[in-house]
């Protein structure tokens, strides 16, 4: 039987993180493409609202 993988967000300082994934317009051809990041949880509504870490 396999063993199966799990995949944790917490480092060995115990930050939380979070993915945030971000809807992005094309200047050149005006489609949205998505952008994911890894942000820490206390981080999220700095990026929001800056659109840097």
């Amino acid at each position: 039987m396999a063993k199966k993988v799990v995949a944790t967000l917490k480092t060995a300082s115990g930050k939380d993180w979070a993915k945030v994934i971000r809807a992005v317009k094309s200047e050149k051809t005006g489609a949205y493409t998505f952008k994911e990041e890894m942000v820490p949880v206390d981080k999220v509504q700095d990026y929001i609202a800056t659109g840097v870490k």
